[in-house]
């Protein structure tokens, strides 16, 4: 059976060993790395093994899957021990893998002293609780594992609230209520069968109170946020008054999104190899070769299946992308599957309501990466620019593309133009819009919307409205 017939989804012709077995991902281990502290479910400096349900696609797509999982673990400070994908139609809902093959999964950690075991998907609570049962140790889904590596990047005071306010809304409905910690509050009565007042009572109590406490951190979480939205709200207007373009570098996490922008700007941004490093959005101004001045922002990466809550919660740092007047989508030309990231990237773009802003795809790391794959990537995508941060190469077209595909900037003009100068009320007819004229004793009051090369021109020779 060749393996594209193996990738149909629900392909009855898959062999029975195939389907129900586990398949063993190799050539994940990783190297334990120091990280910084994180808040909530730990999972750094631990052993993990990982497990996946491959339901659609073929074999290829489903490791490369695991793999991107292995990399989520080692930037979190894990150390992958092992993977594993289990075929499926659908993942179980009782207990992910399936229950036969979780006792396998707990045979593998058992023998590999595994403490940590990592799921390529979301978790419902009762999924959750019952493979913890199962394998014994900490479960983690691939969610949460992205929110733990966003606390421990998030260093600005609005980074810092919103990944707290996505963790909560992630553990709200995880609170266990009839778990380990529900018998110690009740007393040992919790799993009696008289149930009654030893069965809710305590343990119930506990649970809400936490439910409360969660809620009310959330509320204060939400007016903090909403705060300091309008404080960037205020600098994005500031901006656009101004009459500058605002250029959006957006892309996968790891793309080399920060290197372009300190390449373009020498804007000093941490610049890490690792996923997710930059979180807290980083705006700089830019002068285009045209002379049109720009600001360039960068912004947090996007992964396959990002979790919904971060995006909401990310949401005001992500106006940076949604009001731009351009994204410069950053590509990995050394990725083994740059359209499946160009597909992601776009994915969440539609989401946030950024899929109709122009875009430019710049293909970075092209001096390391294969020349084939450029040539691919630039067939799919004729309008591509390659460029590399690291030697400076293509940079310059990068520019010079970006100022093409710019709307042109107007600024408000309220000047007294002399008589004499009918040269300049031309120049304001033929690219200035809104034009208003007033004839007075001086020469001629204008009221206009020009181009910003324009209204510096008419600023320098010293043009004023009268009284």
């Amino acid at each position: 059976m060749s393996e594209s017939n193996l990738g149909q989804d629900g392909d009855i012709s898959l062999e029975l060993e195939q389907r129900q077995g586990l398949r063993r991902v190799f050539s994940l281990s990783t190297e334990l790395q120091d990280v910084t502290e994180v808040e909530y479910r730990q999972i750094r400096l631990e052993r993990v093994v990982l497990a996946g349900v491959w339901t659609t696609g073929t074999v290829a797509q489903a490791e490369r899957s695991l793999r991107e999982l292995a990399q989520l673990a080692q930037t979190a400070g894990s150390e992958v021990i092992e993977g594993v994908i289990q075929r499926r139609d659908a993942p179980d809902p009782a207990t992910y893998l399936g229950s036969g093959k979780v006792k396998e999964l707990a045979l593998i950690v058992a023998d590999t002293g595994a403490d940590t075991v990592i799921c390529d998907g979301e978790l419902s609570p009762g999924q959750l609780r019952k493979l913890e049962g199962i394998v014994k140790v900490k479960v983690v889904d691939r969610t949460w594992l992205i929110l733990d590596i966003f606390a421990q990047h998030a260093r600005s005071r609005e980074g810092k609230a919103q990944v707290s306010l996505a963790q909560m809304q992630y553990l709200l409905p995880r609170l266990r209520g009839w778990g380990e910690s529900l018998s110690r509050q009740a007393g040992g009565h919790a799993g009696g069968a008289s149930g009654g007042l030893g069965t809710r009572g305590p343990g119930e109590t506990k649970i809400e109170t936490d439910r409360r406490r969660i809620r009310a951190q959330m509320t204060k979480l939400r007016r903090e946020l909403k705060a300091l939205e309008a404080t960037r709200r205020t600098q994005r207007a500031a901006r656009e008054a101004s009459g500058i373009a605002t250029v959006a570098l957006a892309g996968y996490t790891n793309a080399g999104k920060s290197s372009v922008l300190n390449a373009l700007t020498g804007a000093g941004v941490l610049v890490q190899d690792a996923l997710f490093a930059t979180l807290d959005p980083t705006v700089r101004k830019l002068r285009a070769p045209g002379g049109k001045e720009l600001t360039i922002a960068d912004t947090v990466g996007f992964v396959r299946h990002l979790p919904h809550d971060l995006v909401e919660a990310f949401r005001s740092t992500l106006t940076e992308v949604q009001e731009a007047t351009l994204i410069v989508h950053v590509v990995d030309g050394c990725d083994e599957d740059p359209f499946g990231q160009i597909s992601a990237v776009r994915e969440v773009l539609n989401e946030i309501g950024a899929g109709e802003i122009p875009e430019l795809i710049a293909i970075n790391k092209s001096d390391i990466a294969d020349p084939m794959d450029i040539v691919a990537i630039q067939g799919a995508f004729p309008e591509s620019i390659v460029v590399s941060a690291h030697t400076g190469a293509g940079l310059e077209e990068l520019l010079a593309r970006i100022d093409t595909k710019l709307p042109q900037t107007l600024v408000a003009i309220d000047v007294t133009i002399p008589y004499s100068r009918g040269d300049l009320i031309s120049r304001i007819h033929e690219s200035g819009e809104q034009v208003n004229i007033a004839h007075v004793d001086t020469g001629s009051d204008v009221s206009a919307l020009v181009p910003a090369a324009l209204a510096a021109d008419i600023e320098r020779q010293g043009f004023l409205r009268a009284g």
